[in-house]
This record gives C-alpha cells, sequence and structure tokens, in this order.
C-alpha cells in the first residue's frame, strides 16, 4: 500500500480557547502582539521582509522571504536589501516603496508597534533610503551584531501596499512623505477596528474591505463570523513559492481544552487540526518534545509544536498601590520564584511533557546559547519554600502567619522598603487564563506553595483575550489606570534571537512587568553589539537573579493532533509560524 496526494479539500484548525485573532493590520500594537493575531492569521496574507524558521530549524528561509539576503559594508554599519518582484493582490509589483512606506511608519508610530523598543530600530538608524525600485538601504548608528540586526531588527518590517496609503478623504504618501503617516496610520486603525474589543462585529468586514483585501501570500480572507470563525482561500494572483493546495482553510474557536477535546473524539472529521490537552498527554521518555500515546491514534497523528520561546507569570511594576512597592522590591520576586515548583508542573501537570526555565532564554531546542550557570534548569531561585520565608523574615516580615505581616517598614538593612507600612499583609492577586485545566493547577499549587511561606495568592481566572488586553504593558495613567498585580496567560514569548531588549529593555512596547533596571539594559546593549555569548550569559544570569518576571515551567505551544490523512503539518516552525500552503491530504493506493 501507498498514498496518493489530493489536491484541494477543506482543513480546520481549532484554535486555542479564549484568543482569536484580534487585528488585521500587520503594525500590531503591543496589547495584541502575539503569535494569534500575527504568525496564525496576518502573516497568511501578508509576507513579511524576511521569513522566521526553515524546514523545522531556527534561522531565515530566504525562500519565502521577500528580501534577498542583505549585503553589508565593510565598516559593517550599512546593509542593503534588494526587494524579489513579488506581486500584490491587485497587481502591483512588491518593491521598495512597500518598504519604505512601513519604515516611515515605524520612525512616526514606532511606540504604538508591539516590537518597538526605544533607542533600538528604528532609532538607531542613521538613515534609510531607497536605492532601487527594488532596493533599500539601512545605515546604523554603529556596527551591532548582524545576526541580531536580521533576526531582530529587519524581520520587524512587512511591506505595505499603495493600497493601504490613504486616508479617509482619499490617497495619501506617507511612502514619500511622513509627514502624511499620522493621517495614513489613523485610517488604518479606523479599517481595522479597536484592537482590544472582544466583540466582532467589526472584524466580519475585514474579508470585504478595500483595504484588507489586497494581500501579497498565499491566502486571502474569505471570512470572519461574529462568533470567530475565519475562513482563508488561496490568493489566485500568489507569485511566490508553494501556491495553496487546498481550497480552503478554516479557523474555528473553541470554549475550553475540554470542549476542544471533545470535539476532536467525537467528531474527528470536523478538526483536522487540534490539540491533546496537556493535562490528558502522557510523555513515557525523558524527551518532551518527542510524541507519547496518543488516545485520538486512530483518527489523528500527534505531534508536540515545540518552539524557542519562554513561559512566564508577569509583574506589575507600575501598580500605582502598595502592591507595586512590594513588586519592585527584588526580594520578594525572588521568595516568589522560590515558591513555584516548576518541577510538579512539567512532572505531573503536563504528564512529562514541560521542562523547567531558568531563566529568559529558551532550555529547548537545545542551544549554546543557555548560560552554563543555568543549564540544569534550575535557575538562581529553585524551588525551596524555606528559602523563600527567610528572604521575607530577613526584610522585615512576620512569616508565622498567613499572610506575613510587615514589621520593620522603611528602607534600611533588613527593612521592608519604599512605600510599604507597617502592618501590611503581604497579599498580591493572581489573574491567569480561563480555561486551561493545566495551568489552573499549576497556579493552584502556586497558591499553596506561597501561602506556606507567608504570601497569599488571591486567584482569579480570566479569558484569554481579555486578560492580554486589560494586563499589558504600559506606564499607568487615569485615562489607562494599570492596577493588575500579576498575571498569567499561561505563555510567555517566543524569541527570534533571545537578546532581550523586547522584554526587558526598558520602555519596551512587550516589556509586560514594565520592569526597568539601568543595569540590565546596559547587558542588552552589550548583546546586540556582539556576537560573543559571554554577554548573553551575563544578561541572562543577571535577569535570571533579579526576577523581572515569576518563570514558569515550559512546555510545547500544543500536542497537536493532526488528522491522519492531513500531510505537510510538521516539522513545526520554531517561532510559532504556519505554512497551510504546504498541507494536502493524501488517499492509499494500492
Amino acid at each position: 500500500m501507498g498514498e496518493t496526494a489530493i489536491r484541494g479539500g477543506v482543513a480546520t484548525w481549532a484554535c486555542l480557547p479564549g484568543f482569536p485573532p484580534a487585528v488585521i493590520f500587520p503594525f500590531t500594537p503591543a496589547e495584541r502582539f502575539g503569535i494569534r493575531s500575527l504568525y496564525e492569521f496576518q502573516l497568511l496574507m501578508y509576507r513579511p521582509l524576511y521569513w522566521l524558521g526553515c524546514d523545522g530549524k531556527p534561522g531565515i528561509d530566504y525562500d519565502l522571504s521577500i528580501g534577498e539576503p542583505p549585503e553589508w559594508t565593510e565598516d559593517g554599519r550599512t546593509c542593503t536589501v534588494r526587494i524579489k518582484p513579488w506581486r500584490w493582490s491587485n497587481g502591483e509589483t512588491v518593491t521598495a516603496d512597500n518598504v519604505m512606506f512601513w519604515m516611515n511608519m515605524l520612525v512616526r508610530k514606532g511606540p504604538k508597534y508591539g516590537a518597538y523598543t526605544e533607542g533600538y530600530f528604528p532609532d538607531n538608524l542613521v538613515s534609510y533610503a531607497k536605492v532601487a525600485e527594488d532596493a533599500v538601504s539601512f545605515t546604523f548608528d554603529r556596527a551591532y551584531s548582524r545576526n541580531w540586526v536580521l533576526m531582530n531588527q529587519l524581520t520587524m518590517i512587512t511591506p505595505m501596499p499603495k493600497a493601504w496609503d490613504r486616508t479617509e478623504d482619499g490617497p495619501a504618501d506617507a511612502t514619500h512623505d511622513p509627514d502624511q503617516v499620522d493621517a495614513v496610520y489613523d485610517f488604518l486603525m479606523a479599517e481595522n477596528g479597536d484592537p482590544v474589543t472582544e466583540d466582532n462585529t467589526h472584524r466580519t468586514r475585514w474579508a470585504d474591505s478595500p483595504v484588507w483585501s489586497v494581500v501579497n501570500g498565499p491566502w486571502r480572507l474569505k471570512g470572519f463570523t461574529e462568533d470567530g470563525v475565519v475562513t482563508f482561500v488561496p490568493n489566485e494572483h500568489y507569485s511566490g513559492p508553494n501556491p495553496a493546495r487546498l481550497d480552503e482553510f478554516r479557523q474555528i474557536q473553541t470554549e475550553s481544552d475540554e470542549h476542544q477535546y471533545r470535539l476532536l473524539r467525537e467528531h474527528p472529521e470536523q478538526v483536522q487540526a487540534g490539540f491533546l490537552p496537556l493535562s490528558y498527554g502522557v510523555q513515557p521518555g525523558d524527551d518532551p518534545t518527542v510524541g507519547g500515546p496518543n488516545p485520538l491514534a486512530a483518527t489523528h497523528t500527534l505531534a508536540p509544536q515545540v518552539m524557542f520561546n519562554v513561559n512566564f507569570i508577569a509583574l506589575n511594576f507600575v501598580n500605582p498601590t502598595v502592591a507595586g512597592h512590594l513588586i519592585r522590591q527584588p526580594y520578594l520576586r525572588q521568595a516568589l520564584q522560590s515558591c513555584l515548583d516548576q518541577d510538579y508542573g512539567a512532572r505531573e501537570v503536563y504528564q512529562g511533557y514541560g521542562w523547567t526555565q531558568s531563566g529568559p532564554i529558551p532550555m529547548h531546542p537545545r542551544s549554546d546559547l543557555v548560560s552554563p550557570k543555568l543549564a540544569d534548569g534550575r535557575g538562581t531561585w529553585p524551588f525551596d519554600i524555606e528559602r523563600a520565608r527567610e528572604l521575607l523574615a530577613d526584610n522585615g516580615w512576620d512569616t508565622s502567619v498567613t499572610p506575613a505581616v510587615c514589621v520593620r517598614p522603611g528602607t534600611g538593612p533588613g527593612e521592608a522598603g519604599a512605600g510599604i507600612p507597617a502592618g501590611t499583609r503581604l497579599s498580591l492577586s493572581l489573574r491567569y487564563w480561563a480555561g486551561r485545566p493545566a495551568l489552573t493547577r499549576v497556579m493552584e499549587q502556586f497558591e499553596a506553595d506561597a501561602a506556606k511561606a507567608g504570601i497569599e495568592l488571591r486567584l482569579s481566572e480570566v479569558v484569554g483575550s481579555v486578560l492580554v488586553a486589560e494586563d499589558g504593558p504600559g506606564p499607568h495613567t487615569p485615562e489607562n489606570p494599570k492596577l493588575w498585580e500579576l498575571s498569567c496567560w499561561g505563555g510567555g514569548w517566543v524569541y527570534n534571537y533571545p537578546t532581550g531588549e523586547n522584554l526587558f529593555q526598558s520602555n519596551a512596547a512587550c516589556n509586560f512587568s514594565n520592569y526597568a533596571d539601568a543595569r540590565a539594559d546596559e547587558l542588552i546593549a552589550r548583546t546586540v553589539t556582539t556576537d560573543d555569548l559571554e554577554a548573553l550569559y551575563e544578561y541572562q544570569e543577571y535577569i535570571s537573579e533579579q526576577v523581572p518576571v515569576i518563570f514558569t515551567p515550559t512546555f510545547p505551544r500544543r500536542l497537536f493532533e493532526i488528522g491522519a490523512d492531513l500531510r505537510g503539518v510538521t516539522p513545526f516552525n520554531p517561532y510559532g509560524l504556519i505554512n497551510p500552503e504546504n498541507w494536502y491530504y493524501v488517499e492509499d493506493t494500492p
């Protein structure tokens, strides 16, 4: 028996519960800057300058990239990128102007973009210019790591078509005149609709929009329902490699892990790309990246989706209440980290599919980027309730009761720290993603262990998309108060190259904890100017010691359940990008 590829058919993908795509405009704000809106939605339609991931491995896939490999001058300060002559669906050619349009918007509206970090791209450019119809040059203020420039800077660029260069009054020219960017940006955001609203009414108009229907990727949006069902069909004008083989790619929403699993089990024909809840999987060996026994083996194939990511609980450093003063004390963050039993989560909750995370560099896929001091996965503050209690007692807290009570206020040695009055009870709220039973177990165990050290954690479940919208980064203002304390959406950050400027640099758009530390900024700055691993090691050791986030067990993003007759889904992209244009069905042949 063999198998024959079939052209056509419909493949349905079950989204993670609570996270429908929320933004179609690729200039995505920090509140929605994540895999769901970008890598699993936007990039199907709008191709970036460089495509991350190649045959399941880290790096750049130049075949799928619009840009050719950068060409550098000898001094390492200027690179030129040549643009391939791909075509937009309205017949226009992708050109240097489309890159300049994006760059002008990034220069003028950088803080509105989720990947922007103050002082880095484009702030670190002396100039950028169109040097030919198909080429753009970038001159930096100094020589940087070329690997970092490519992986973390140039990958930010998504060429935008001339059809988007307009305002409500008609065509504009932000492509050549940066002063017109503000009006164009406002128009495009209005066409997108409120990015943080939960209602999908405005998203139902995206498919017919004269703006969003101009695409250069292998897919175009056919429909987006009030219920969040997303339907893609092949872009018949696609000019890049690997045109879609399927007739339709569909994404559906699910209420919870259990709801999605029930759908797979009872109606396997309705979902060809779903996932086994982590709490249902069993990894019999020592390798969490390899699939174990599959309860759905009769209809689906099990494959863990391992990505280059870390998971964590964000801490709100800008909370204006006493909770913010508590969070700003390193000893308190260190005590919290010492109360989180990552081994329990990895072994018991995630059934062997998880692993401990020692600091800000991913432990999987294995690499030499992890500091040897952190390579065992335990980190600077491994699980140790007694050590947590001692940290609190040594800094002015009576831990004989829970919540512990501040008995030595002040800012001197052995005192609780600024803004923490005598009699303060050590109690913090922890909001987390609803509908994920495994995450609930980890949070409940964290609550129980923290209580043993004198820390009260007040748990509450919140719908995932609401959680990330309300507990996002940014300053506390009267118009946008930041009153959350601890927040966990069950994930963290997927890196391109793990230098940390997006997550831990002061004022970075995706600095979820709003952490600001001069020493961390200094160490991050070193990592982007050299490829010397010692600089990366020193940075991550400092972050591990300072605990700007509480590192939690990391695990495959999904234990994918792939229809037994569906091919092309694996190998998985380590950054989370997807290529359903490569998917196809097979039938048995004699």
